[in-house]
């Protein structure tokens, strides 16, 4: 979930970054102490550790819930409630119904002529002390939804929350150590120092959701004791709406799903491209949605604020810069008054948009969207396939050899059709990344592999031929030539 806002992580200093890297290191050493002496927790053992983790956020709802209002200025709570709390509910109790069945060792085929009735299965172990680097955006769900699958592969982790959510961060820490014991789950809150002490620790594996710029640093850091990583970078994602598609129902999918956050999400639609010819009708059926459903949507309780001062005034020059270029843009309310005070801000459309634009080359991730005309369908792949690879595409059309032409001639790390952010939100379906919007999966099975090591065991049986490796290579010779035939 990029955060292409977020400086690097050596940027700011912490006057009690010292305190918090030896705090850190402390847990860090306890928990691999512990896992040494449990490297494989039993079924019994990683469902009660997942029941316990639900009845925390149940527990803690209402609390959750005032955190992020604290942080955010304004959040709204069924927001909250929907994806901070019981999306995270909904992917550990899915867990639990699969976990027996996950954790049974996965047999593979072997050829009996050569290795007799022997067997060969994948075991899935443990790695070990796991780390987990968190964004500000959804501070909750990224660090508490990932740990259903950590701790559901038998693993320890430590997590470490943004510096910009202090009161999500206090509270989750206060969660935490009121529910697991600190050699199984533990929080490190500190600043950006204890950021970069956090990524050189040997973990056995380190996830880090945030800025691909950032997340550079993060891979070579870890590179260092050669740490497996799983990278969740964002990216600008399209949302491709095909002709004949401009809906009042598309559009409101698509300006709904900006509503989230108001932005602020990894998975939100950056840019749309639109058929030229149906341009105004996208921008009509835009505002006549937000007139329905959020008339005062700025200054309302629907909106969430921006993070900070200074992402507000990022958003806030990319806006004015488009609007120095003599950009049309469409603000999508009454009052188009964006408050720096409360850091609340309407959504905007920026129609046709200088490519060279910050809109067109930085993720946006705030109340933006460019909407990009075109003449052929065929242009408006390219344009996606000119860019990197996105988090998440999304295209709106009837027809499905239409949508499906535009899946297969592009590559992204999920997608979805006629609607827009569910394929990042389903307990059974891995999310991740591709190319620079990152590597690797969590959610679902894949979320379990990913923190698991996939073992290959092989029992050797009888009547096999495994003999024909060694030498003297008599054997082996003849064995080729029953293979190959004689020359």
């Amino acid at each position: 979930m990029s955060l292409l806002q977020q400086q690097p992580i050596t940027a700011l200093s912490d006057s009690n970054a010292e305190t918090e890297i030896v705090a850190l290191r402390r847990a860090f050493d306890e928990q691999r102490t512990a896992f040494a002496g449990d490297r494989n927790p039993s079924l019994d053992e990683r469902r009660e550790r997942l029941e316990k983790l639900i009845g925390m956020m149940l527990a803690n709802r209402e609390r959750i819930s005032a955190a992020l209002i604290a942080d955010f200025g304004a959040h709204p709570v069924p927001a909250s409630d929907m994806i901070e709390v019981l999306g995270v509910v909904a992917r550990a109790q899915y867990v639990l119904a699969h976990l027996k069945d996950w954790m049974h060792p996965e047999d593979r085929e072997m050829d009996a002529g050569m290795y007799g009735n022997a067997h060969a299965y994948v075991q899935l172990q443990p790695k070990g002390v796991v780390g987990n680097i968190v964004p500000w955006n959804f501070p909750f769900d990224l660090a508490v939804g990932p740990m259903v699958e950590i701790l559901a592969a038998g693993n320890r982790v430590i997590v470490k929350p943004s510096e910009y959510t202090p009161a999500c961060a206090a509270l989750l820490n206060e969660m935490i150590t009121a529910t697991f014991d600190p050699s199984l789950v533990y929080v490190a809150v500190g600043g950006l120092q204890l950021a970069q002490a956090f990524s050189t620790l040997p973990w056995d594996h380190l996830l880090y959701t945030g800025s691909p710029d950032v997340g550079r640093q993060v891979m070579m850091a870890a590179a260092q004791n050669l740490t497996p990583v799983t990278l969740e970078l964002g990216g600008k994602c399209p949302a491709l709406i095909t002709p004949g598609s401009v809906t009042e129902g598309n559009v409101e999918s698509v300006i709904g799903t900006k509503i989230i956050k108001n932005g602020q999400m990894c998975v939100s639609v950056d840019y749309a491209l639109v058929p030229r010819s149906d341009l105004a009708l996208f921008v009509d059926h835009a505002t006549a949605f937000m007139k329905r459903a959020a008339p005062d949507y700025a200054r309302g309780q629907e909106v969430t604020g921006i993070i900070s001062n200074r992402h507000f005034d990022r958003l806030t020059e990319l806006l004015a810069e488009a609007a120095d270029r003599q950009t049309v843009i469409v603000t999508l309310e009454d009052d188009t008054t964006s408050d720096r005070g409360t850091r609340r801000m309407p959504i905007s459309l920026v129609v046709d948009p200088a490519p060279d634009l910050r809109i067109m080359t930085e993720e946006i991730f705030g109340p933006i969207l460019p909407i990009i005309p075109y003449d052929d369908l065929s242009e408006a792949i390219d344009l996606i396939n000119a860019g990197e690879r996105p988090l998440a595409l999304y295209v709106f059309g009837d027809d499905p050899l239409v949508t499906h032409e535009v899946l297969n001639k592009t590559i992204s790390g999920g997608a979805a059709v006629n609607t827009c952010a569910v394929q990042s939100a389903l307990p059974s379906m891995g999310f991740g990344g591709s190319g620079m919007s990152g590597m690797g999966r969590h959610h679902g099975i894949e979320g379990f592999r990913e923190f698991s090591n996939q073992r290959g065991v092989v029992v050797r049986g009888t009547g096999d031929m495994i003999d024909a490796f060694y030498a003297p290579y008599a054997k082996g010779a003849a064995l080729v030539a029953a293979v190959l035939g004689s020359s």
